[in-house]
């Protein structure tokens, strides 16, 4: 009947161990191996690469590696096959102890991707330990007394492994007063009883030695042995009894030293010292109990003596005696089964196994980062840990497997913004009151070359006066990049492009480093007036990124061009003096020195004067036009002939000149002087066409604007039931409006006035302008007007004057005509910048004005005009100015710039005429 009900406990068992592996089977990891304990080195365990299916080729190449969840390696990975065997010995008891499930989590990690692969490892149990008693020898007593069926406790022996190898049965070597009974409780846990057969006699066997073997489940199986040495004792027929055999009770682990468990007690029916009770404790299951645990020997009080830990046991069987005093004295027995319950008393353990830093910015979200493995030692809610991080951060964490997690990237992260990251990870478990601990994770941010070079400002000025020494230092430009290293590392360079038929390198060039912009050759300005070009900052990154900057170099004329003569024009049209008529009274023109001079402004704007005063005898030169005339009468004694030395100097400093001899013959007839009708330029038929077609245009611009300004005054002066308009003033009926119309009507009046003058002086100069040229004439005989249209600009630079009348008249017939400085290439035309032609409208009304304020102070000092007439007609030409920056406002491109240049070539010719 024993033996039945043996082999049904150990089926039941069986059965359990079999459930409970296919429980672990469903939640294990991705790959599973198993192996017995105490392999030895070099065991093989699983092809470990090919169940995660890697390719053995890539193992290096991929950084193959594995984490052990452990203090130690207890297996190794051969990476040319992808074997993964046995590295240390392992000790199932030792890493486990009494556990039914004893594994190893391994964690796998390859890069490029990053993958990470969870690996579990069962070690089997083996039976390798033999059942232990708690000593050698255990002494007895029994009274001699003691009846038949009396029953005796005996402590147990321990096996240290699990399943069928720890199922123990017990054998007691062959004896006529004594056997052995065996009882299992519902914890599976099996008691000994030595059972007295028959009545003992001290005179016949005082001592009984017997052998109680125990056995275990295992293959092959394993035995100790415990020798029972009982003494038989003199009569003492009661023994002290317990009121329950067995205690039950729980205790906090937490329960401070001194705590009381349970107090026991036990009678005895006898008298005397033979019915005195005192109590012992007689084992502890396990052994280490009798440190943790202490009874009072009168009271049978059982206190708490040092530190429980549910995590190390978490329950004791404490086995106690209680003991007469007769003699021999007798004894009773009880168990008491100790539960510890737990208490949240463990914080959680963080431990970053493998971190992937620095991170690059430019990292996708999701990338991990680390991995951090987190555990509790203690149970149910007190051992059930959550992880987090602080909330604002570009991470996140991500649960993995059991206890661990992958901390990742959840957004996209910026260096320049935020260089690194310190992330506290802190885990908490679910205790009341919880605890927590925490662990600091430094994440560096890498750069990447994600910032092409800035440049403060996007346009870049500088003027530089021309002749300038080559190599001279123009400017320096500065780009910043906010990357690191070489992706911070700016270099320049010019974009490359033509002006006009050379390439802008040979201009100008840039250092790489430092950004200094320097002028390879002297700047002219009668060549090159703006050189706008784009400066490239580029980076050392890979890939590299740029940027431009436009730089606009205006080049400053400087007086390096001394003013031209061409030969004086002759009356004849032939080399030879100039014949003079005696009869020539005051102010007769004899003739003109044309000069030109390349440079601009003030450099440009010449002055006439004789070299030796006293030479010039009756002649004089004018100071502004060059014209060489008589100051009084001529007279015989004024000799046959003169021979003046006229200097024409510019305005620059240091001033230039140059001088002009000029030969002039006195005769007495006027016939003898043979004037030249033939115009000597070119054809003035396209001037003119041209002039007549602006001043056209011009006129209808302004006839429209008086038409809008009367439709809109009318409009306004419209009559209605409140405002009546009449030949007079307006009157408003009924309101407050009379002095706003009065001062719109009177701004009208102004407007028109002024728009009325200008076209007055208009038309004036187009019948001057258009009066039949070859009907002019100077002297006895006619003179012809001759025009020719050249290139010049609104400085005097390639001003050409080419009509020159000699003669009698008293009327100035001498004409200068400025024709605009046409585009002569896309690079100075179309492509033009508007800001450089803003410039050259506003240079040339500052340049017209100065010349009007010089024509006002010539026309005072040389013709006797007043100073009020000068001033009245400066005006006047000024306010026909205005029209000319209204129509750069209007028409801000290239054609408003033609006009402008066009209408103030007009205002040069009429302040010249005036």
């Amino acid at each position: 009947m024993a033996f039945l009900r043996r082999d049904s406990l150990v089926t039941r068992q069986l059965l359990r161990l079999v459930l409970l592996h296919t429980a672990w089977e469903v939640g294990s990891a991705q790959v599973r191996y198993s192996v017995p304990e105490e392999s030895k080195h070099g065991t093989f365990v699983g092809r470990l690469a090919q169940d995660l299916g890697l390719e053995m080729a890539e193992l290096v190449s991929r950084m193959f590696r594995m984490v052990s969840s452990g203090r130690r390696d207890y297996f190794e990975v051969n990476l040319q096959n992808g074997v993964l065997f046995v590295n240390s010995r392992l000790d199932r008891e030792e890493l486990c102890g009494q556990s039914p499930l004893c594994a190893i989590d391994l964690e796998v990690i390859v890069d490029k991707p990053l993958r990470i692969f969870h690996v579990e490892v069962e070690i089997q149990d083996i039976n390798d330990n033999a059942p232990v008693f708690p000593v050698n020898e255990k002494y007895l007593s029994i009274a001699e007394s003691r009846l038949p069926d009396s029953r005796f406790p005996l402590e147990g022996a321990s096996d240290a492994d699990i399943g069928t190898s720890s199922l123990l049965t017990y054998k007691l070597s062959p004896s006529e007063h004594f056997t052995l009974n065996v009882k299992s409780n519902d914890a599976n846990k099996k008691s000994l009883l030595l059972v007295l057969k028959k009545p003992l006699d001290r005179e016949e066997t005082p001592v009984y030695r017997l052998l109680l073997t125990a056995t275990d489940g295992g293959k092959p199986e394993l035995t100790g042995t415990v020798q029972l040495v009982i003494t038989v004792l003199d009569v003492n027929d009661n023994a002290p009894v317990f009121n329950q055999s067995v205690y039950k009770t729980r205790l906090f682990e937490n329960a401070a030293n001194g705590t009381l468990v349970i107090k026991l007690n036990a009678t005895d029916l006898d008298e005397g010292s033979n019915k005195d009770v005192s109590y012992i404790c007689s084992s502890f299951v396990p052994p280490t109990g009798g440190d943790m645990f202490s009874v009072d020997p009168n009271t049978g009080e059982v206190r708490v003596k040092n530190r429980l830990d549910f995590e190390e046991i978490n329950v004791y069987d404490i086995q106690v005696e209680a003991k007469d005093k007769g003699n021999p004295p007798l004894s009773g027995h009880c168990n008491i089964e100790l539960e510890v319950l737990d208490v949240n008393d463990n914080a959680p353990e963080l431990a970053v196994t493998s971190l992937s830093l620095p991170v690059p910015e430019d990292a996708p979200p999701g990338t991990v980062v680390a991995l951090i493995s987190v555990s509790d030692r203690d149970s149910a809610d007190n051992g059930k840990v959550t992880c987090s991080i602080p909330p604002n951060l570009p991470f996140r964490l991500v649960s993995t497997f059991k206890n661990y997690h992958s901390l990742v990237l959840a957004e996209t992260v910026d260096r320049e913004r935020v260089s690194e990251y310190k992330i506290v990870v802190t885990a908490r478990d679910e205790g009341a009151p919880s605890l927590s601990a925490s662990s600091s994770i430094l994440v560096a941010i890498s750069d990447v070359n994600d910032n092409a070079p800035a440049f403060p400002r996007p346009v870049y000025t500088v003027f530089v006066r021309e002749n300038n020494p080559p190599g001279a230092h123009l400017l320096t430009v500065s780009a910043s990049d906010p990357d690191l290293r070489e992706n911070a590392f700016v270099s320049y360079s010019v974009v490359e492009r033509s002006v006009g038929e050379q390439p802008l390198s040979s201009y100008i060039s840039v250092h790489s480093e430092s950004g200094h912009i320097y002028a390879l050759q002297p700047l002219d300005y009668e060549e090159l007036q703006v050189l706008q070009f784009q400066v490239s900052a580029r980076d050392a990154g890979l890939p590299s990124l740029c940027g431009n900057v436009t730089v606009q170099l205006f080049v400053l004329d400087a007086n390096d061009n001394a003013p031209a003569v061409s030969p004086a024009g002759s009356v004849r049209g032939s080399p030879g003096p100039e014949l003079v008529p005696l009869s020539a009274g005051a102010g007769h023109v004899v003739g003109k020195i044309r000069a030109v001079d390349a440079d601009s402004g003030y450099n440009a704007w010449l002055r006439y004067e004789v070299q030796e005063p006293g030479a010039a005898g009756p002649f004089r030169v004018g100071v502004c036009s060059g014209e060489i005339s008589t100051t009084r009468a001529l007279e015989e004694a004024d000799g046959p002939s003169l021979r003046l030395v006229i200097l024409v100097k510019d305005h620059g400093e240091p001033s230039l000149s140059a001088t002009a001899t000029v030969s002039l013959s006195l005769v007495e007839s006027p016939q003898a002087v043979k004037w030249d009708s033939r115009p000597r330029g070119g054809s003035e038929g396209p001037l003119v066409d041209m002039n007549v077609s602006l001043m056209i245009a011009i006129c209808s611009v302004s006839g429209l604007f008086v038409l809008v300004i009367v439709v809109y005054v009318g409009l306004r002066c419209h009559p209605g039931p409140e405002v009546m308009c009449g030949p007079g003033k307006a009157t408003v009926v009924g309101g407050s409006e009379g002095p706003l119309v009065d001062m719109n009507v009177s701004l009208m009046i102004a407007i028109c006035s002024v728009s009325g003058v200008f076209v007055l002086v208009i038309v004036v100069y187009v019948g001057l302008r258009c009066h039949p040229g070859p009907e002019v004439m100077c002297g006895p005989e006619k003179a012809t007007v001759v025009c020719a249209s050249e290139v010049g600009s609104w400085s005097y630079s390639q001003r050409q004057s080419r009509n020159l009348c000699v003669g009698q008249g008293t009327a100035k017939n001498d004409l200068m005509v400025f024709s605009p400085n046409f585009p002569n290439s896309a690079e100075n035309g179309e492509k033009e910048n508007q800001q450089v032609m803003a410039s050259n409208v506003y240079g040339t009304v500052s340049e017209l004005l100065l010349h009007l304020q010089n024509t006002c102070n010539f026309c005072v000092t040389e013709h006797n005009f007043s100073k009020y007439a000068s001033r009245v007609w400066m005006w006047i030409l000024k306010f026909c100015m205005v029209f000319l920056i209204l129509n750069y406002l209007y028409f801000p491109h290239k054609y408003g710039v033609y006009v402008a240049k066009v209408l103030g070539m007009e205002l040069f010719l009429l302040a010249e005429w005036l």
